[in-house]
């Protein structure tokens, strides 16, 4: 299967970075083939609602950034992952970013399926990140959900989340 992986941690080799390699790792010993995104080290603007992708556009942003990067790997993606640290109760502004582009594809054409992976100081922080994730992704785009994971405080990095992640990408069909 072809993974994306939009990883919206401004932070290399943070936690949402971890919890993304042990994914990646465990997906890959199945044969998977996994690419990952680091939106923060990618110049995408925010959308400008133009509709140039829905008119004269065909399927085409007309802001010329990074993002155009991301649109053919969107398009060849069966799954796609959504990674970020919660800031404020939802995902980073890069990746939020990243998220509202994908407008101009309207629906990626291989997409299926959908994870999470959600990492944050605290505990019951991650409602608005789900609610997005559930309403954008499984009901609009009609995924199948592989799953939703997080972490938090000393859970961050632990042998446990990192197996329980590795772990799922194994097991993936």
């Amino acid at each position: 299967m072809n993974i994306l992986v939009l990883n919206g941690s401004p932070r290399p080799n943070g936690n949402t970075a971890a919890m993304v390699k042990a994914f990646v790792d465990g997906a890959e010993t199945n044969g998977h083939q996994v690419t990952v995104i680091s939106v923060c080290q990618k110049k995408i603007a925010g959308c400008l609602a133009c509709e140039y992708c829905h008119t004269k556009g065909n399927r085409t942003c007309i802001q010329q950034d990074d993002m155009q990067e991301v649109y053919p790997l969107l398009d060849k993606a069966e799954m796609i992952v959504l990674a970020s640290p919660v800031y404020y109760h939802s995902f980073t502004g890069q990746l939020q970013c990243a998220i509202n582009r994908i407008y101009a594809l309207d629906k990626p054409k291989n997409l299926k399926k959908a994870a999470l992976i959600l990492s944050s100081g605290s505990d019951d922080v991650y409602g608005g990140a789900v609610y997005e994730y559930q309403n954008s992704f499984l009901d609009y785009l009609k995924l199948e959900n592989m799953g939703i994971f997080t972490a938090f405080g000393e859970q961050n990095q632990s042998e446990e989340k990192m197996k329980e992640l590795y772990e799922f990408g194994k097991a993936l069909k």
